[in-house]
């Protein structure tokens, strides 16, 4: 890791959950930004450049949900590593972009941050399976 820790912004509307991500993020040495919708997810990914990953949930309030977020996300900052999270049984993964990453729920801080690391590395993961 770099001295200048990279920023991940967490998406979800569950508090609790946002948290357990970013204690586990910080712990990694990330710098970690919170967002509660992809409404505020999209007008704070446009204030802060610096922004480089995305860990979203998919079922939240608002305009969008987190697949929606992840396709914007993909058309308008390409540069932004984005990765989805879902516990809802009937979520189909395969309908997100190719560039972005599925993680199930229940999932571990330790998870999250292999993912980040390795896609981060340039690792292709699209094929793997986290349970």
């Amino acid at each position: 890791m770099t001295s200048t820790p990279r920023t991940i912004m967490v998406v979800d509307d569950q508090f609790l959950l946002l948290l357990h991500t970013q204690f586990a993020l910080e712990d990694a040495g990330y710098q970690v930004v919170q967002a509660s919708s992809a409404d505020e997810a999209l007008r704070m990914l446009d204030s802060n450049p610096g922004i480089s990953a995305i860990f979203t949930d998919v079922v939240m309030p608002g305009s969008l949900d987190g697949a929606a977020l992840a396709a914007r996300v993909r058309d308008s900052h390409p540069h932004v590593t984005v990765i989805v999270t879902s516990g809802e049984p009937a979520y189909d993964p395969a309908t997100l972009p190719a560039e972005v990453r599925f993680l199930p729920k229940p999932y571990t801080g330790h998870e999250v941050i292999r993912l980040i690391g390795d896609l981060s590395s340039g690792n292709d993961l699209r094929q793997a399976a986290f349970a």
